[in-house]
């Protein structure tokens, strides 16, 4: 069976268009930079990373962006050969749109879009080809989901927003897709929160500014009150296939551990069919199937980063380098901790809910190590300073040294192994057991084991997921290689 969820780990809020035989997504990224993963597919089920629509300071300024702020749901669409990128930062300068010839990049600069507020907006060309700008109210004049006209090429607004569905009374309407399908306009939206309640609704009507009817068996997916272990099941976007056939892409939990259960990775991609009946799409259920196991490492060779490494809020010239010290990614600290906003920090996403990551480091004189971060008031990690490796654990405001061991002043391997709860778990059960040491002939010695509940949404808050990575808070530390091994 093909692998779900299809794109794993903390990849929210996705957005699919299709050019030819070629399928393109992008996701949220919140406050890590570079922004907008981009991946590419030929088959849905089968994605790769091609780059970050969002990999410049002057795309996405995140300096002042909290954490789960910043980079909020995209739309992602196909016009006139060109593709089209809408999506907020909520942190500084509201809607904005970019585009490129090819999704890989590079991206224009943003063009803002003045005068509209909320989030998730979407970008749809009706039959004239003008282009209507969807979007979800919220603050005081949440609960709503407002349209307006727009010239995409400027921001510029060619009316005023008016609102034009609530939705079927569920908590927070968002998320809105329009599409023109056999002559009717279909309005998708996502609503119940984008936590255990999550669903998707549909409205249709015969022009893109409605009037729009509901679909009388909303919400027409939905995974809540069930057992099914995908959960908050949402933020759907649909493609269909040369072959006229129909897919939905959404984003969804995988809970563990006892009651209440905790997602630890993040809200992740899915992939569902889509059938039709009486003129209204009828997603089925999402179910999970298990991905072979995946063994990544980066040696850190190539002239560039490759783009799964992100960086928390920006990644400053001179604090990352793959010349100084060739075949080495060297990290420069100036006195950020994790517990900072703006550590230099480099992690990819934790993918699977059950993993090994190694990483080979030279501490010179510096101080840096190995974390999984969630956010800053919530991560683990182990250090090395001064020929001394320790375990530290942040959770909230509380933060301590665990174990310290001697190593010398040399090269040392640093790891971390991520060992899932069974499904079902026992009240009370952890969601995964985190152990952080030293991997030493052919056998870890962990120092550190350590509840990752702690390093769940549900405990911390928030909208994105874990994080390993290396880091420096003092001076110069080098990464020979890092190594990624994962299993679901």
């Amino acid at each position: 069976m093909a692998p779900n969820p299809v794109i794993p780990g903390f990849h929210p809020d996705p957005s699919v268009c299709r050019a030819g035989d070629d399928y393109f997504l992008a996701c949220s990224s919140f406050e890590y930079f570079p922004g907008a993963p981009i991946f590419h597919s030929r088959d849905l089920h089968s994605w790769r990373l091609i780059g970050n629509a969002l990999d410049r300071p002057s795309q996405l300024r995140l300096a002042d962006a909290p954490s789960s702020g910043g980079m909020y749901a995209p739309t992602l669409r196909h016009h006139d050969g060109r593709f089209w990128l809408i999506t907020t930062n909520v942190s500084d300068r509201g809607h904005f749109i970019v585009t490129a010839d090819d999704p890989a990049g590079p991206w224009s600069e943003p063009v803002v879009v003045d005068g509209v507020p909320g989030v998730d907006p979407d970008l749809a060309w009706d039959e004239n080809g003008d282009c209507w700008c969807t979007f979800a109210t919220f603050g005081a004049d949440a609960g709503e989901v407002a349209q307006v006209r727009l010239d995409p090429e400027t921001g510029r607004l060619l009316g005023e927003p008016r609102r034009i569905w609530s939705g079927t009374g569920l908590a927070s309407p968002e998320a809105p897709h329009l599409y023109r399908i056999d002559g009717q306009w279909y309005l998708m939206i996502a609503e119940g929160g984008t936590s255990r309640g999550h669903a998707v609704s549909v409205a249709r009507g015969p022009a893109a500014t409605g009037p729009f009817e509901a679909c009388p068996a909303n919400p027409v997916l939905s995974h809540r009150s069930t057992d099914s272990p995908v959960q908050s099941t949402g933020h759907g976007d649909l493609v269909q296939a040369p072959d006229g056939s129909w897919r939905m892409l959404l984003l969804g939990v995988r809970p563990r551990g006892g009651f209440p259960g905790f997602h630890v990775l993040g809200r992740e991609t899915f992939l569902t069919t889509v059938e039709w009946t009486d003129g209204w799409p009828r997603p089925a259920p999402v179910t999970i199937d298990a991905k072979a196991e995946v063994r990544e490492r980066d040696d850190f060779d190539g002239p560039v980063l490759e783009p799964q490494w992100i960086s928390v809020r920006d990644r400053p010239p001179g604090s990352h380098s793959l010349t100084e010290r060739p075949g080495w990614l060297t990290l420069r600290g100036e006195g950020a901790s994790l517990d900072d906003p703006r550590p230099t920090f480099t992690g990819r996403r934790q993918e699977h809910p059950d993993c090994r990551v190694r990483v080979r480091l030279d501490p010179g004189g510096g101080t840096g190590g190995l974390a999984v971060r969630l956010d800053e008031r919530h991560h683990y990690r182990i250090e090395v300073a001064g020929g001394e490796v320790r375990c530290i654990a942040r959770i909230g405001p509380l933060s301590q040294t665990l174990a310290t061991r001697r190593v010398g002043t040399g090269v040392v391997e640093l790891g971390i192994d991520i060992d899932a709860a069974p499904v079902p778990s026992e009240v009370g059960a952890p969601p995964d057991r985190i152990r952080l040491g030293l991997p030493e002939s052919y056998r870890f010695n962990p120092l550190a084991d350590l509840d990752g509940r702690y390093l769940s949404s549900e405990v911390a808050g928030g909208f994105t997921g874990r994080v390993i990575g290396v880091y420096a808070t003092e001076g110069t530390i080098a990464v020979d290689r890092f190594d990624y091994e994962g299993r679901h």
